[in-house]
């Protein structure tokens, strides 16, 4: 080879390796309800306003989503604290909202997911009755409505089919609180339908999730669950730990958002989607703009 060919290609090698590597994008997962929806969407806005390119896929099922973040396919999602605890993990053993996070940081690290900062949001299963029911002023906790059932008193609940199979649902509440409902006064439907059975007075109680606008929106009271049974569901971003080391701003990032996030702001955030029918994309943008997020 001449001299100047080799000088030629030796530059053609540096240019080559002066060029940046295309980053693969990060690709953001989420469940099929409007909270994970809303968490999936807010989540992409950001990584793209911050430069990252982003994939954002949806509107999947529990296990399905945390299937394939073990597989590689989903990069960041954001995952409950106690549905970790109990459902992926098979932990019944009933731990603080503290242990309960170091508990699930610590058994998904083996599977290469790292859990970043908790959010102060905690969607939990929670009972709930409407505020100017006279049938149901008394009633404030879940003490009071398991008093309720064994004076044999009649109310009807609404559940949906897996509250009423969980170990962190009906079963294990039962057994906490030493009452049982009968199947006659359960209603099982749909989770969305609870809300509105209880509204409209098809039912005296009802489960609803503890960041549900239509809590508010709907002036219902939440029982207050006395002997702490309801496991601590804590949203936290999870990523793929090389999905993190790939791109280490990540964590900053994500860690910012997650501290901007209560129940509150879920309940108000989800309250814009499900009764003000405000589209996820506007509300996702505006929530970080008012929070100076981008």
């Amino acid at each position: 080879m001449k001299p100047s060919s080799r000088i030629f290609a030796v530059a053609a090698l540096a240019t080559l390796w002066a060029l940046p590597v295309q980053a693969k994008p990060i690709v953001v997962g989420g469940k099929n309800y409007t909270e994970q929806l809303l968490l999936a969407e807010v989540t992409a806005q950001l990584l793209k306003k911050k430069g990252f390119e982003v994939d954002k896929r949806d509107g999947l099922g529990s296990q399905v989503l945390r299937d394939a973040q073990i597989g590689g396919q989903i990069d960041v999602y954001w995952e409950y604290t106690g549905t970790s605890l109990v459902t992926y993990n098979k932990i019944n053993e009933r731990l603080s909202a503290k242990d309960t996070y170091q508990r699930v940081k610590e058994l998904d690290a083996k599977l290469g997911l790292t859990w970043l900062q908790p959010s102060s949001a905690n969607n939990t299963y929670a009972l709930a009755v409407r505020a100017d029911d006279p049938k149901t002023v008394s009633i404030k906790t879940l003490s009071d409505l398991a008093a309720a059932f064994n004076a044999k008193k009649p109310l009807s609940i609404a559940v949906n089919a897996e509250f009423s199979g969980r170990p962190d649902g009906l079963p294990g509440l039962q057994t906490a609180y030493d009452f049982k409902a009968g199947r006659a006064n359960l209603k099982s439907m749909d989770s969305g339908l609870t809300y509105q059975a209880l509204r409209d007075s098809q039912v005296d109680a009802a489960l609803v999730f503890a960041t549900d606008g239509r809590i508010q929106a709907f002036k219902f009271r939440v029982l207050a669950d006395d002997k702490e049974f309801f496991p601590n569901y804590a949203a936290v971003p999870v990523v793929r730990a090389e999905a993190l080391k790939a791109n280490p701003a990540l964590e900053a990032t994500l860690n910012a958002l997650s501290g901007k996030l209560s129940d509150e702001i879920l309940q108000a955030l989800n309250a814009k989607v499900d009764v003000d029918k405000t589209p996820i994309e506007e509300v996702a943008r505006q929530f970080l703009a008012e929070n100076n997020l981008i």
